[in-house]
């Protein structure tokens, strides 16, 4: 196998790998290859994604989340406008069901009007009723700023870019693992070596992994979470006309079960989170013992465990149950019946914990000597990705200067 060499490696084709790649050739980088371990770009979290524009409405002010969600939506509808990839700015309502509901929605409007949230409108009951007749609730907060798209869409006008450019994506390449010679990493892949005086890791799933193989200790472990949807038949997507939100759990960093209006057409159901037993586990039957050794032997993966049980056990109940799932839609659309629902794809989250058991919230990105680590990107990272893919180019600049 022969050697090869770069300026700066980027491990992972996802949308935040993806982004990082095309902001730096912006900025002039020319010497830039891509490593995607599958065959096709953005299989994993991006290519399950819901398709969401996220407006920056649940995140907390002042967190990495909060400001690169609001910079990267609206570089996102710019970027969408600009190079034809179908999207709508179509707005959501956010959905309090009871009266305990309402002070939790009241705060994320706080935190939407600290985010800088210009579109923000309070909803009575009746007014909820003539945008969305067949929703029941006690208030509502409509955020104009949500929109919709097809992320995959999106990497495929990216990767075009990029390689206009001139920079390179290798698809089917795995990494083995990495080293520091003199002055370039040496990253040992399937196809031969690499070398590169900077690399970058936007592995998602296998994020923590490729830290270690680096020989970084990320201070986290990737726990992954099936996210499981549901599609509603065509005959009863009158149902639903927006986007419609739960008011969510602020101990969780999960939204609840939702309605969303698909890009492609189509309303969708969920997504649940349950805990997956592969880091591929797009099903119930998938297993992968190495990957749950992995988290089995984590520290932290316990300490969550024990603190948030309750919480997975309802998940897991909802997902062994049509009536279960379904129960907690009818929270939002009573009039949604059981044969409404058909299944559809489910997605992995790559949620990162750390050792104290925390369900890290914002996104994570670690320097390490020539490398930068993106270890936390869960949703909304698609919304951010251009936002994100700024954020670790300076950093990418910085240890090229320093290399």
């Amino acid at each position: 196998m022969q050697t090869s060499s770069c300026d700066i490696a980027i491990i992972g084709g996802g949308i935040v790998g993806l982004a990082t790649a095309l902001r730096l050739t912006e900025l002039g980088a020319r010497s830039i290859v891509v490593l995607e371990a599958e065959t096709r770009l953005a299989v994993h979290q991006t290519g399950h994604n819901s398709g969401v524009i996220h407006s920056g409405l649940y995140y907390k002010p002042g967190s990495l989340k909060a400001r690169l969600c609001v910079e990267g939506r609206d570089a996102m509808y710019a970027f969408c406008a600009k190079h034809g990839v179908h999207h709508e700015r179509c707005g959501k309502i956010v959905v309090a069901t009871d009266d305990a509901e309402i002070e939790r929605l009241r705060e994320l409007e706080r935190r939407g009007v600290a985010n800088g949230l210009s579109g923000l409108r309070w909803l009575s009951a009746g007014e909820v009723r003539e945008r969305e007749p067949h929703v029941r609730c006690t208030a509502a907060l409509l955020v104009t700023e949500t929109g919709i798209v097809n992320y995959t869409d999106v990497c495929e006008a990216y990767a075009r870019l990029i390689r206009e450019a001139g920079a390179e994506i290798r698809t089917g390449v795995r990494l083995y693992g990495a080293r520091r010679d003199g002055s370039t990493i040496a990253l040992n892949t399937s196809a031969g070596e690499l070398r590169s005086r900077v690399l970058v890791n936007c592995a998602g799933l296998h994020s923590d992994r490729v830290a270690r193989a680096c020989g970084v200790d990320p201070g986290v472990r990737i726990v992954p979470f099936r996210g499981e949807y549901a599609t509603l038949a065509p005959e009863r997507q009158f149902l639903v006309k927006h986007l419609i939100y739960p008011v969510p759990d602020p101990r969780f960093p999960f939204l609840g079960v939702h309605f969303t209006r698909m890009a492609q057409g189509g309303i969708e159901a969920g997504p649940n989170a349950v805990l997956a037993l592969s880091r591929h586990g797009y099903t119930a039957s998938r297993f992968s013992l190495g990957d749950v050794l992995d988290w089995m032997a984590f520290p932290g993966f316990w300490r969550m465990a024990s603190r948030h049980w309750r919480m997975g056990m309802a998940e897991m109940q909802r997902a062994g149950s049509r009536r279960a799932f379904v129960a907690a839609l009818q929270r939002l659309v009573p009039e949604l019946r059981e044969q409404d629902v058909h299944p559809a794809e489910a997605g992995v989250r790559a949620q990162a914990v750390d050792r104290d058991g925390t369900l890290l919230d914002d996104f994570r990105i670690e320097k390490a000597p020539c490398m930068v680590h993106v270890l936390n990107a869960p949703s909304p990272a698609a919304t951010a990705s251009l936002a994100i893919g700024r954020e670790i180019s300076v950093q990418v600049l910085e240890a090229l200067e320093s290399a």
